[in-house]
Formats: C-alpha cells, sequence, structure tokens
C-alpha cells in the first residue's frame, strides 16, 4: 500500500509539475547526446570551459536553424496548396467512377432522399395578428460598440506572447544542459551517495556503464533517426513531392516514435503526392521510398549499431508511450521511449528499483529452471 501511494504521488507529481520537469527530462536527454562530443574534445585538449559552450552553441544553433526552415518549409506549403486543389478533385471524381455501382447508387439516392424528407421542418400554421400596431411606433436603434485600435504597443505584445513560452522553455532547457555537462562527475558523484553508499566501487562501475550505454544508445539514436530523414527527403525531392526537406525532418522527428512514428509521418508525404500528380505513380514511388528506407534502416544499421533491441519489451513499449502522452502530452510521446530506457538502465543498476527492470525490460523474469 505504502509502495502504491508513492507511485500515486510520483504520477501526480510529473502531471502537476511538467512545466518544470519537461525541461528537464530534455535537459538530461540533450545531456546524454551532447556529452560523448564534450569528451572528444576534452580528449582533443580543449578545456572543459571551452569545450561545453562550444558543443552547447553549435547544438542550439542546429535545432534553432531547424525550426526556422520547418517555418519557412510550412509557409511555401500552405501557400501552394490552393494550385493542388483541382488535382484532387479530378482524383475524387476517378475513384468515384471506379467505385460507382448502379444498385448501390440507387439505394445511396433513396437513403439520401429518406433522410431529406425525415429532416424537412414542419411550417408552423400563421396565426393573424390580434396585437394593435400603432402607425407612429418608434422602433429600437440598433447600437453597435467598438473597441478602440489596439495600439502599436498592444500589437507588438499580442506578435510576442504566443512565442514566450517557448522561448522561456528553450532557455531553461540550454541552463540546465549547461549546468550538467559542467557538473557531470559531481551529478555522478551524488547519485551514488544516494543510490549506492554501502557499496561505492559497484555503485560507481554501474552508474558510470549506465551513463555510457544510455549516450551510446541516444547518439547513435539521433543519427539513425537524421540519416532517415536526410534519405527520405532527397528521395522526395528527386520523386518531385512538394516540401520535401520538411517531410524529411518529420520524418526525423517522428522516428523517434515507436512502431506509429514513420507510419505517421508517411501520411503527410503520400497524401501531398496523391493531390500533386494527376496520376498515381508518385504515390507509389514515394511509399516505395519511405518503406525501403525504413527497412534498410531499421532491419540492417540499426541491429548493427544500437543492437537488436532498446532493452525494453514490445509492451513496454506500447505502455511507456501511452502513459508520458498522457502526462506530458505530444512532447512526451517523442521522450516516450528514451525516458523508459533511463529507467530500465536504473532498475538494472539499483537494487532498490529492480522491479523497472522486471517490468518493463526485455530479460526473460524466469530463470529456465524456475520456468
Amino acid at each position: 500500500m505504502a509502495s502504491a501511494v508513492i507511485a500515486a504521488l510520483v504520477i501526480c507529481g510529473l502531471y502537476v509539475g511538467r512545466e518544470i520537469f519537461v525541461p528537464i527530462a530534455l535537459a538530461v536527454l540533450l545531456s546524454f547526446v551532447l556529452a560523448p562530443l564534450v569528451e572528444i574534445l576534452e580528449r582533443w585538449h580543449f578545456p572543459r570551459a571551452a569545450s561545453v559552450p562550444v558543443v552547447v552553441v553549435v547544438a542550439f544553433i542546429a535545432i534553432f536553424a531547424l525550426g526556422s526552415l520547418i517555418a519557412n518549409e510550412v509557409r511555401h506549403l500552405a501557400e501552394r496548396l490552393p494550385l493542388y486543389q483541382q488535382t484532387m478533385q479530378q482524383k475524387i471524381q476517378s475513384l468515384r467512377a471506379l467505385t460507382a455501382t448502379g444498385p448501390l447508387d440507387r439505394a445511396a439516392d433513396i437513403l439520401q432522399t429518406l433522410g431529406k424528407e425525415i429532416n424537412v421542418p414542419q411550417t408552423p400554421s400563421t396565426a393573424p395578428s390580434t396585437l394593435p400596431q400603432t402607425p407612429g411606433e418608434a422602433r429600437p436603434i440598433p447600437v453597435e460598440v467598438r473597441s478602440p485600435p489596439p495600439s502599436a504597443l498592444d500589437s507588438i505584445l499580442g506578435l510576442i506572447s504566443p512565442l514566450l513560452h517557448p522561448l522561456a522553455t528553450v532557455g531553461v532547457v540550454i541552463v540546465f544542459v549547461v549546468f550538467i555537462l559542467f557538473q557531470r562527475e559531481d551529478l555522478r558523484n551524488r547519485v551514488i551517495k544516494l543510490a549506492g553508499s554501502n557499496d561505492l566501487q559497484s555503485a560507481t562501475a554501474a552508474i558510470d556503464d549506465a551513463a555510457g550505454r544510455l549516450s551510446r544508445f541516444f547518439l547513435m539514436q539521433v543519427a539513425l533517426n537524421t540519416s532517415f530523414g536526410v534519405l527520405v527527403g532527397l528521395g522526395l525531392l528527386v520523386i518531385g513531392v512538394p516540401s520535401a526537406i520538411l517531410w524529411g525532418i518529420l520524418a526525423a522527428i517522428m522516428r523517434f516514435v515507436p512502431y506509429v512514428g514513420v507510419f505517421i509521418a508517411a501520411f503527410f508525404p503520400l497524401t501531398l503526392s496523391v493531390a500533386v500528380d494527376p496520376g498515381w505513380s508518385m504515390l507509389l514511388w514515394a511509399g516505395a521510398l519511405i518503406f525501403l528506407t525504413e527497412l534498410m534502416i531499421g532491419q540492417v544499421f540499426e541491429p548493427l549499431l544500437v543492437g537488436h533491441s532498446s532493452g525494453l519489451s514490445p509492451v513496454a513499449v506500447v505502455a511507456s508511450a501511452t502513459f508520458w502522452t498522457a502526462l506530458w502530452g505530444p512532447i512526451g510521446l517523442v521522450l516516450a521511449t528514451p525516458l523508459t530506457v533511463c529507467l530500465v538502465v536504473l532498475g538494472r543498476h539499483v537494487e532498490h528499483l529492480r522491479f523497472l527492470d522486471i517490468l518493463l525490460g526485455d530479460r526473460p523474469a524466469l530463470s529456465p529452471p524456475e520456468l
């Protein structure tokens, strides 16, 4: 009962404090990705005071450039969408011609006619008005209330206010990433003191092994997903799908979502290819490109670089995606697998959290003699 109460309090705290915990989680995961790059610079005899700012500045310049590129591509796509309306209408008419059958059309017409008859409103009988009407009766004058035009300051505030929350989140993430990278050893020592004060040597080895594994795993995932997005974007550009760069970036981001991320990312370019091409060849080429690229990345390169499994059971992947999405929304869906991998690694090395490895890990729960 005490464990259940503690778990409920932790879940409530994660939900209520998501404005605080989401930037911290993003910062921790980014620090796992950037820590190997900082270590490489330190091996090249760069001081940490220089290597950490260089890595963080380059990383966030790349992120901001990616965001501006996405915004430009979305704007260009919105401007070109009306040009594809005629092609979509022709496609819909051709699909109707292919699927049209005499009995089905007649049945649909009959049902539509019956629905119209049922939904016809009854006209109420108009009774003669018995109220006397005075010839010189004054009618009310309509009054229209208008707010004063906004000032220049109000316009600037209205433009900036939607950007304040994302910018504040990015600022908090940058600060946390910098401090985590600067204080890696100190944070590790504090975790060791909390988790394994009875056996410092084993706890140190476990924490270092877990941090190294997580850093390599996340770095390889970023590299593989980036490669997937680049290949998809270049392929769609060659095929002729509009806004191919946008769909490549979306494919790289959505591949962090297990199982369904690739299908979600593929939906938009495939739908757009139907609207652009009068025929069906662009749709077939785009679908084959995404399928073959995912097959090559997921079945050839990912097992070689990362391993055949992330350490999570398939049920745990789906459950974690549902859990973190319910807690933190879309950002929780993207972070679900990395966060759950962190929990499983902690469960494998910390005795008090071993239940996480048993519940979420992919290792057999029972030994062969127990089975």
